[in-house]
Order: C-alpha cells, then structure tokens, then sequence
C-alpha cells in the first residue's frame, strides 16, 4: 500500500481507502472484508452507507485497534430507522453522532463531514444553522480531529473551502465528469481542475467518491466514451489529480475489495488511460453529462444534478436517491419551455428526460 500525507495534521491516509455504501450486501462476511483491507494496508474508511449494518460491522472489524483506521463520518446522514437517511435537523444529527461514538464504539470521528452539500439554501443551512459551531466545538473537544465535507458541486465547494477551517473534502472525480476535448467541458472542466490546484495550494486534501461513475465507465453500453474503463485505470485517473489523497471506491464483498487492490500491482501500461483522448463530443450526443451549459433554467432546476443523482440511482448508487429528494426543486418541477434543450451542446431530450426521471423517482 502507499500512503498520502494530510497537510493539515500529518496523518498516514492510504492512496486506496474504502466505501461503505454497500458493504451490507456482504452479509455475515462484512466483518471479515473490512478486515481483510486493514490487513492489507487500507486504513482509511468512509462511512456513508446505505444500511446501519455497514457501520457495525466496520465498528466490530476494529475493536481493539481503532487506531489503526481513519474514518470519515458524515454529520447529516441518520440511520435511526436502519436505513440510510438525510437531515439538517441538529437535534438529529446529535443522537446519530452519539449513537456512532457510543453503540459502535467509536470515540471520536477523525474527519467530521458536513454531509452532500449541493444546495445554495442548504449551504445556508449548514453554514448558518448551528451544524457548523457544532462540529467546531466537537473539533475543540477532541471528538471530531478534522473538518471536512462532501459535494457534488464545485462553486458550493468553494464557498465552503473560503471558511478556512476545511482539512479535506469529499468530491466525485473521474474522466468521465472532469473531462474535456474541443469546445465543450464534462462537469465543467475547467473550474474542477482549478478547485483541485486551489485545494493543493491551500493544504487541503481531497477523498475522491464515484471513482469508476456509479459504474457506468466499467461499462461500454454506458460509458461516455463508447469504451470500459478499467478499475485500475480510473482510480489512475482519480490519483492523478493534484490535492487527492485517497480514492474511495464502494466495496460489496471480498471479490469487490480484491478487484480494487489490483490495482496495487497493476504495471503501468494496466494504469493507462489515454483512451480518453479519443472521445469527442459527438460520441456523448443524447446523453446528458451533467455540464450545465443549460443553465440558468427558468424554473430554477438544477438540470445536471438532477440528471447525475438519476444515473446513479439507476446504477445502483444506494445513496443517490436520497440526495435527489433533499434537493429543493425536482424532475415533476420542469416547465417544459425547451430553454435546457436549446442551449444543451450534447442534443439531449432534456424535457423528456425529465419526465422519465420524475416517473422513475415516483414524484
């Protein structure tokens, strides 16, 4: 294994770190896959997870050597019901992080994470709502030892890294969003790559979630590209990006968790991924990635976001659907005035799609 240095604090962070969203999925055997990455060399875990099971088990797999993971909790996600849930109740919030320190055992968070903040009114919120004097008095007291957050959004990243209290925040990276060729941009290109160097340059760090796209790069049907992607060649990519510390694929079992390690091993033609340079924007028409060059729409809509959380949903992300719903405005909300088709360089049906998407969330 080899490991990256948090700037602020000097910890040991694993380049290959692991997500939990899915690990309830391994049943009886979850413990023993958490501890298997431990043993070979993963010390930094993620714990957004789709079912409280999965935290369990990550809190059974380290009693007894709970120095010898870092962990990254998120203060928004609830699990009082078993199941993933969203909130900015802090009340809630409270309970959820006594009932982690308390019921699993873990005394402290060593990154508390201001969790999926994609909204300018829910940035608002946390800012200003009393979950972040929250977590600065729990940092103060010792059970938080970090600051960070998670994201989709890069301008709401910025406004949040302008506090400068931010160690390291949780961002989705791979080619599919970051890149770009010819006149348009993936996720808008270029004020993702800034924000990775602006985050070098302030001694932030980032942890890199959607790695392989929810899934859809692994396979060429989906892919943007027309071609798969490897695993080892997107965590590649993901690493590759300044200010990036760990990579967080999500783990199901122990075929997952050695697919991922492979990488360790890989030679460098496996890591290759310069297949990338043969995608044009042509290859993606019909297929909306998420650029919002569509915007502003007139009813308000965030069009890419909307998109994205629907994609992965589709694809399996457990999480996705959730932070659809958290955001203010949805699918069923679309006027259907052709403003985001007019303008979307990639010719995608967009009012269609936003029917497709508000029958599949059931709104």
């Amino acid at each position: 294994m080899e490991y990256r240095i948090l700037p602020h604090g000097g910890e040991k962070i694993s380049i290959i770190g692991m997500g939990t969203s899915s690990l309830h999925e391994a049943g009886k055997d979850a413990v023993a896959v958490v501890e298997a990455a431990l043993q070979r060399g993963v010390n930094y875990f993620d714990l957004a997870a789709a079912e409280r099971a999965s935290l369990e088990a990550v809190a059974d797999a380290l009693r007894g050597r709970r120095e010898d993971a870092l962990l990254q909790i998120h203060f928004g996600a609830l699990y009082e019901n078993g199941t993933y849930g969203w909130t900015r109740d802090l009340e809630a919030i409270r309970r959820a992080f006594e009932w982690e320190t308390q019921t699993l055992g873990l005394a402290y968070a060593d990154m508390g994470f201001l969790h999926c903040v994609d909204d300018p009114d829910d940035l608002e919120t946390v800012l200003h709502g009393g979950l972040f004097s929250y977590l600065r008095a729990l940092k103060a007291e010792g059970r938080v030892r970090h600051i960070g957050f998670s994201s989709h959004d890069p301008d709401i990243a910025r406004r949040i890294l302008d506090t400068g209290e931010i160690d390291l925040f949780m961002f989705s990276i791979n080619p599919a969003y970051d890149y770009q060729k010819g006149e348009y941009g993936i996720g808008e290109v270029e004020n993702r790559a800034a924000l990775y160097r602006d985050c070098e340059k302030a001694g932030v760090g980032i942890s890199v979630m959607k790695p392989f796209g929810g899934g859809q790069l692994l396979d060429a049907g989906t892919s943007p590209f027309r071609r798969a992607l490897t695993r080892t060649q997107c965590l590649q990519y993901a690493l590759d990006r300044p200010a990036v510390l760990t990579v967080l694929p999500g783990v199901r079992n122990m075929e997952d968790l050695e697919n991922v390690l492979a990488y360790l091993d890989a030679p460098a033609e496996e890591r290759d991924y310069a297949l990338i340079g043969e995608f044009t924007p042509q290859n993606a028409w019909g297929n909306c990635v998420y650029c919002n060059h569509c915007q502003p729409c007139p009813a308000g809509l965030n069009v890419g976001l909307i998109n994205k959380y629907y994609d992965l949903a589709r694809a399996g992300d457990a999480l996705a659907e959730g932070h659809y719903r958290k955001l203010n405005l949805h699918a069923q909300d679309c006027m259907h005035c052709g403003h985001c088709e007019r303008r979307c360089p990639f010719h995608v049906s967009q009012m269609a799609r936003m029917d497709e998407i508000a029958g599949w969330f059931g709104a």
